[in-house]
């Protein structure tokens, strides 16, 4: 009896044990099935990211055909810090040598700025024919050979901006339109440094230690420009053809009658921050197409004469395309930080009807040491809104 008993025990105990092992199995089943079914919604969530980072790897071309959909899309040069796109570039401040570029389809771009290039070599551009835009911004670039540019045949832009170069450099490209060196060492601009350049319209050259007898005479003959930004320079000797003229920031102390003969063509002038005291009677009248004027900064001290008979002198921001590469126009008249002590009655507009067939939408006036109290309303019967008109508070230097 009590080995039947015994036996009976051990049946069920050994029964208990297969139930124990089977609810394991079924237990271990659903837990791969849950984690299948959590991986797999992981998964399908994950997908969409997962595609979006292989759409985002590099191709194996990396050359793309240029869509220029504004002026600003190659112009920005000033941004090199802050626009991210590249085209065909070395990892930014990985190297001294310009990279090995072996394709290039039409309109395609170059972006070599940010790097320690210090050097062109002759065969450093071979077989880049159809190359459009060349940035080489923020190197080191002292040395350019002399038929570094040979293969560039369709060239327009080139920016060389932020280099340690002292020449212009020789044999660039007769497809070029626009030309950025300002920021280097230049010195030195001997006559004929732009020849064959018959398609240039835009020059930017400001911030380089040129003096004013370092500009050779016929330095810029040939060119047709539209816009030309220098430092230390005259206004006499420059292409007639000129839109736009900056020369902000100089040693400029007087205009005289004949310096603007010849600029027949300008939009806009630019001679912010000089050190002029006058500006002679009748020199604003060879200048008829005149909108934009830019005489803050200097030490003027009366409104120069003949602004009244300036058909489309006005200020505000009212942007025009004048055909210029580098920029747009923006009408306007600034005179604030200068000297004037006094307004008359007739300084902006013209007696009775007149002549001017543009209103100004403002006129820039603060920072004078002028009574805006003492200033007769009349004096600016041709604003469009009394709330254009900008005086300010004087502070004595």
């Amino acid at each position: 009896m009590e080995k039947e008993e015994e036996d009976e025990r051990e049946e069920e105990e050994s029964d208990i044990s297969l139930k124990k092992k089977k609810k394991k199995k079924k237990k271990k089943k659903k837990m791969k099935k849950c984690s299948l079914l959590i991986s797999w919604a992981m998964l399908s969530r994950c997908l969409p990211l997962l595609l979006l980072c292989l759409a985002g790897l590099p191709a194996g071309c990396a050359a793309l055909p240029f869509e220029q959909k504004t002026f600003l899309d190659f112009a920005m040069d000033n941004m090199d810090a802050d626009v991210v796109t590249a085209f065909m570039r070395d990892e930014e401040g990985s190297g001294t040598d310009v990279p090995e570029i072996h394709t290039c389809p039409f309109g395609c771009r170059c972006y070599l700025r940010n790097n320690r290039i210090t050097e062109l070599k002759e065969h450093d551009f071979k077989g880049l024919t159809y190359l459009y835009g060349l940035s080489l911004g923020n190197n080191r670039i002292s040395k350019v050979h002399h038929r570094a540019f040979t293969p560039l045949k369709h060239m327009q832009k080139l920016y060389f901006s932020r280099n340690h170069l002292t020449v212009v450099p020789r044999n660039l490209p007769p497809s070029l339109v626009e030309l950025r060196i300002h920021d280097n060492r230049i010195k030195r601009v001997p006559a004929g440094a732009f020849s064959g350049l018959s398609r240039m319209n835009c020059i930017e050259m400001g911030s380089n230690p040129i003096q004013n007898s370092d500009f050779e005479p016929g330095a810029f003959k040939g060119l047709k420009l539209n816009y030309l930004r220098i430092s230390e320079a005259k206004l006499t000797d420059l292409p007639e053809t000129l839109q736009e003229l900056h020369l902000d920031n100089n040693q400029i102390q007087a205009v005289e009658l004949e310096d603007l003969k010849q600029y027949k063509e300008l939009y806009r002038l630019g001679l912010a921050y000089n050190h002029i005291r006058d500006i002679q009677d009748g020199s604003l009248a060879f200048l008829p197409k005149l909108m934009e004027l830019h005489l803050e900064y200097n030490r003027l001290g009366r409104i120069p004469q003949g602004l009244q008979n300036m058909k489309y002198l006005q200020v505000g921001r009212v942007g025009i395309n004048t055909g210029a590469i580098c920029s747009y126009v923006y009408h306007g008249f600034y005179l604030h930080a200068n000297n004037i002590t006094n307004v008359g009655v007739n300084d902006f507009c013209p007696r009775g009807t007149g002549i001017k067939k543009t209103f100004y939408n403002g006129i820039s006036l603060f920072n004078n040491p002028v009574n805006y109290w003492e200033v007769q309303p009349a004096a600016f019967r041709c604003v469009t809104g009394q709330m254009a008109i900008r005086f300010g508070n004087y502070k004595k230097k």
